[in-house]
């Protein structure tokens, strides 16, 4: 049995988007916990988690952002394809290799089986790497990673029964981060799997930096020397040196949003272009605009 839940701030996205999908993918036996957000995403998604633990069929619970809308009419067939090893304790869509930091796309991304909907292009798809197989790079392997993006998060029973979000923490950025950290720390594995998933919002990829770089500080304090390539140190310059970090890393990602603008407007520009010259009657006036381009270039003075 795979359980299904989403925590709910705006009832129109959810009905628009992570609904739709739910009910898209769930079998006649999921339970489905979707409700109104209580207080954090971390305390919100733990509450899902302790009504999903009773259950002694479940083989997994599916954590979606209200943004989020599951597609793939094969889902729960390929999420028990990538729980059916006992080791792995979380799968998502899209994650990182090397990922040190909440900034976890500074690692070696492994975009895989999402696509983008913008908002400001109204909704118009944006595939990504796995859907996008001729731009597939040899860098973006399936199968194990250090993190994931938590617009989809599907836990196994040993996480569902071992594992809660951190709450101390109080995060509107980087949970997702964190309980990767959490089930890789006990041993068991990330993994990004095929399954097909739209993820709708904004092209401003942060809404509150303030609020992602005192994320990226707390999470990082947590994890300090316990974490693959973080360093321990010691003194007050470590909090300002953190600081910086922060700074940088929001930065960079500012950057790294506009730059994804840029990107999606142009690839809207060409598709609405080639929606034109696809047509017969393009085709069909072709000869006529070369005439009157000739006409107009002797007409222009020398």
């Amino acid at each position: 049995m795979i359980a299904f839940g989403s925590s709910i701030t705006s009832p129109e996205a959810y009905e628009r988007y992570a609904g739709p999908g739910i009910s898209r993918a769930a079998e006649a036996d999921s339970p489905v916990f979707a409700h109104a957000a209580a207080g954090s995403v971390a305390r919100s998604y733990n509450l899902m988690i302790e009504r999903a633990a009773p259950y002694e069929a479940l083989e997994a619970l599916v954590l979606l952002h209200q943004d989020a809308e599951i597609v793939d009419p094969d889902f729960c067939a390929k999420l028990r394809d990538a729980l059916r090893d006992q080791e792995v304790g979380v799968v998502g869509c899209v994650g990182a290799v090397g990922a040190t930091s909440i900034a976890w796309w500074e690692g070696s991304v492994t975009w895989d089986a999402f696509a983008r909907c913008y908002r400001e292009l109204k909704g118009a798809p944006m595939p990504d790497l796995h859907w996008n197989g001729e731009k597939l790079p040899p860098h973006a392997p399936m199968g194990e990673v250090d993190t994931l993006d938590g617009f989809m998060l599907a836990l196994s029973p040993w996480a569902v029964r071992n594992v809660r979000f951190d709450e101390s923490l109080d995060l509107l950025y980087g949970h997702d981060f964190d309980f990767c950290l959490q089930v890789r720390a006990a041993g068991r594995k990330v993994v990004a799997a095929p399954l097909d998933v739209t993820h709708h919002h904004r092209l401003e990829l942060v809404t509150d930096p303030e609020a992602w770089m005192e994320a990226h500080m707390r999470t990082a304090d947590k994890w300090t020397g316990r974490m693959p390539h973080i360093q321990e140190s010691n003194g007050d310059w470590r909090q300002r040196a953190r600081q910086a970090e922060a700074e940088a890393g929001v930065a960079r990602l500012a950057g790294a949003s506009k730059l994804l603008q840029a990107y999606a407007r142009a690839e809207e520009q060409d598709n609405g272009l080639k929606e034109i010259t696809d047509t017969r009657s393009w085709r069909v006036t072709e000869p006529l605009r070369r005439l009157n381009a000739r006409r107009k270039g002797r007409r222009e003075p020398a």
